[in-house]
């Protein structure tokens, strides 16, 4: 197995005085996240819960519209919808997928085979390690 270290992207989240409200950047682009009014927060900006599954859904959409148009397959939109649950102390995700196009069931269960294989599905299931220190001065 090969322990090379490679560096995929990488993100920055600050937080000040004003409670749970989150400046995330990552390359140009920025995004706020909060916590609910019935968590302590403000609500000015998603919850780090609906950023994981904003992020599983983008990449899931991306995924199924590369695999869509190079197969050029007449689909129109693609809807990924999910919910996020807490089971028997397991976290669960619940995908729905939806396609506004011309599609024969065969080809709407390849494309839920091509959904489990988005990157972040596949991040998602398998083993994270964490290396949580301090920034170096």
């Amino acid at each position: 197995m090969d322990n090379i270290k490679e560096l995929l992207t990488r993100a920055e989240a600050k937080t000040d005085r004003s409670h749970y409200r989150t400046i995330v950047k990552a390359g140009n682009h920025t995004v706020v996240t909060d916590e609910p009014v019935a968590a302590g927060g403000k609500d000015e900006g998603i919850s780090p819960q609906q950023l994981l599954l904003a992020s599983l859904g983008s990449c899931t959409a991306i995924t199924l519209r590369m695999y869509i148009d190079r197969k050029m397959w007449a689909v129109d939109e693609i809807s990924v919808g999910m919910e996020l649950f807490k089971i028997s102390g397991n976290t669960v995700i619940e995908i729905k997928l939806d396609f506004e196009g011309d599609l024969s069931d065969e080809q709407k269960k390849r494309l839920v085979q091509i959904a489990e294989a988005c990157p972040i599905h596949k991040l998602l299931s398998c083993k994270v390690i964490f290396e949580t220190g301090l920034k170096q001065t």
